[in-house]
C-alpha cells in the first residue's frame, strides 16, 4: 500500500546505493544530539547504506555496519559532534525486548539514534521523530519516504527536499 502523501512528507528515489549513502550523509549533517530516526523496510530496502551515509554526516569514527547480531553499535564522533547510536531491531520479536535491550537510555542520550526496524518498538519511540520507510525498486533503485513528526524534523525534511530540488534552503531552527 502507497503512504497517502502530505504536505508533511517527502519522496525520493534514489537509482544507486551512491545516492542513498549520499542522502544519508546530508541527512546526518542536519542531525542533532538526542534525534530520532526510524527506518523501516524490508531486507536489501536500503537501510543500513542510508544508515552508513547518516554516519558519514556525522563524521564517526569508524565502519558503520549493521549490528544485527549485537543489536546496537555506538560510534563515536571523530570531532565533537555527537555519537550516533545504530540500533537494529530485526531479531526483536516485541516492544519488551527493546526495553530491556535500554533502548529508551539510547533514544533520550546525547547522540542520534537511527532505528531499523523501527516499527517492532514503535510504541517507545518519542513522538517527535524522523520516519523513513524505505523500498526496494530493482536492484539499484530504492524509494525513500520521509515522514517528520515535530516542527525541527519537518524542517530537516524541508531543507533535504529544498537541496535536492536546487532550492536555497532556509536556517535551520534550534531543536527545544
Amino acid at each position: 500500500m502507497a503512504p497517502i502523501l502530505t504536505e508533511n512528507t517527502f519522496d525520493v528515489i534514489t537509482h544507486n546505493a551512491r545516492q542513498t549513502w549520499a542522502i544519508g550523509r546530508r541527512l546526518g549533517q542536519l542531525l542533532r544530539p538526542g534525534d530520532v530516526v526510524c527506518l523501516e523496510g524490508e531486507l536489501g530496502s536500503g537501510k543500513t547504506c542510508l544508515t552508513q551515509g547518516i554516519g558519514a554526516g556525522l563524521r564517526v569514527k569508524g565502519t558503520v555496519r549493521s549490528p544485527t547480531f549485537v543489536l546496537v553499535n555506538e560510534h563515536p564522533s571523530a570531532d565533537d559532534g555527537p555519537p550516533l547510536y545504530h540500533v537494529d531491531l530485526y531479531r526483536i520479536n516485541e516492544e519488551g525486548e527493546a526495553a530491556a535491550l535500554g533502548l529508551e537510555d539510547y533514544l533520550y542520550g546525547r547522540g542520534v539514534t537511527v532505528i531499523e526496524w523501527a516499527e517492532r518498538a514503535a510504541g517507545l519511540i518519542p513522538a517527535e521523530r524522523l520516519w523513513i520507510r524505505l523500498t526496494y525498486l530493482d536492484d539499484a533503485k530504492r524509494s525513500l519516504h520521509f515522514e517528520p513528526r515535530g516542527e525541527h524534523y519537518r524542517h530537516i525534511v524541508q531543507t533535504l527536499q529544498d537541496e535536492l530540488a536546487g532550492r536555497k534552503a532556509s536556517s535551520q531552527p534550534s531543536k527545544e
